[in-house]
């Protein structure tokens, strides 16, 4: 997994280098930009997999650079590594492509799971987080761009049954079927037969819109 790190605090990112690299071999740095101008640059040059952003950084914030590249570049995956919980914040990075929303709180080993997820296509927020962007969704009414069949789905939650709403928030955690199955102790088929039961009571037709429908919920 070839990843770019972007913050302008140079002490925090050369020592996340050294923490990511030596603790997961699957993991290789493919440069450091220390403001959202050399990230954009530095991104179209590597084309890593994933980039860690920070929000507030010199020349051109976290939250434009994500816009840009997730313009140009719609399949790498971005997750904003930050101090800052702003629900602006939040509400505009993930409205402009970024896959998470993590604090520099989380511990390594969490972090480096979190890389893992975000590549393989999940979308993920720290419980502080995902709480805040609930409340400011919900309080403006601006629901995430998604089709009008997210919208639909929000009222027809309660329609699931106990073990579908135990799924469902596994989903919205980041499990696949899988790590469901084993968490559950039920068959991997049992499990996508309810993930089909699911997508079909709430409208719904990809993991990230459950995902993201959990989170306007703060369902964790």
């Amino acid at each position: 997994m070839r990843i770019l790190l972007a913050d302008d605090q140079i002490l925090f990112v050369e020592s996340l280098k050294i923490v990511l690299e030596s603790r997961a071999n699957d993991i290789e740095i493919v440069g450091i930009a220390l403001d959202g101008e050399q990230a954009v640059d530095m991104a179209r040059k590597t084309q890593p997999d994933v980039i860690l952003m920070d929000v507030r950084m010199p020349v051109l914030d976290g939250v434009e650079a994500t816009k840009i590249l997730h313009a140009e570049f719609p399949k790498m995956k971005i997750l904003v590594l930050t101090t800052f919980d702003n629900d602006e914040y939040v509400a505009q990075a993930l409205h402009h492509g970024a896959m998470g929303y993590l604090l520099k709180d989380i511990p390594p080993e969490e972090l480096i799971a979190s890389l893992r997820s975000v590549e393989q296509g999940q979308i993920l927020m720290s419980p502080k987080v995902a709480h805040k962007v609930a409340a400011h969704l919900l309080k403006k009414q601006q629901f995430e761009p998604l089709h009008e069949s997210i919208r639909e789905g929000y009222t027809s939650y309660v329609t699931l049954t106990r073990r579908e709403r135990e799924i469902f928030r596994l989903i919205a955690l980041g499990y696949d079927n899988r790590e469901i199955s084993e968490r559950l102790s039920i068959a991997e088929q049992t499990v996508k037969n309810h993930v089909r039961e699911i997508y079909a009571k709430l409208n719904l037709h990809e993991r990230v819109h459950v995902i993201r429908m959990a989170r306007l919920l703060g369902i964790e």
